[in-house]
């Protein structure tokens, strides 16, 4: 033996980032919410995970917390944290379902309304931003695509 060792990425496999698909939907994900981050969160004392609960919230009002998990893809634990920030915040109210005792209903208050409806404006110039290059065919396909993906994921979930 020489005393040399070889490079520690001897034998492994070796992968470009920007090259794998899986790496390029986060960093779109990433890139889209940097300036929420950046600018509405600092202002409106709100995360993303709030925001995207709220999202939730807003288009199917009266949900229990394991639906926004569902809706966003955030585990239990983060969507249990954001929905007491927002509860903290007065930006929702909940009520226990009268069906199930164990389960509690989730709505926007009014000033979670009216703070949906400020940040939902600029969310829909970002989205206008981000799809602007893309035809509608390619933004249908786009949609039907990860479509795919979703329900692949929950499959797998399950199994």
């Amino acid at each position: 033996m020489s005393g040399k060792r070889a490079p520690a990425s001897a034998g492994r496999m070796h992968l470009q980032a920007e090259a794998l698909l899986f790496f390029k939907l986060v960093r779109v994900v990433n890139l889209t919410a940097r300036p929420f981050v950046e600018t509405l969160s600092r202002k409106h004392h709100l995360s993303l995970n709030e925001w995207r609960a709220m999202v939730v919230l807003a288009s199917h009002p009266g949900v229990a917390a394991r639906e926004i998990a569902e809706h966003t893809g955030l585990d239990k634990m983060s969507v249990s944290r954001a929905i007491a920030a927002l509860f903290r915040h007065d930006r929702i109210r909940k009520e226990a379902d009268l069906g199930d005792a164990r389960r509690t209903r989730l709505w926007l208050t009014d000033s979670g309304i009216e703070l949906f409806e400020a940040i939902g404006s600029s969310a829909s110039v970002r989205g206008a931003q981000l799809f602007a290059g893309i035809s509608r065919g390619e933004q249908q396909q786009l949609g039907q695509t990860i479509d795919r993906l979703l329900a692949a994921l929950q499959t797998s979930e399950t199994e």
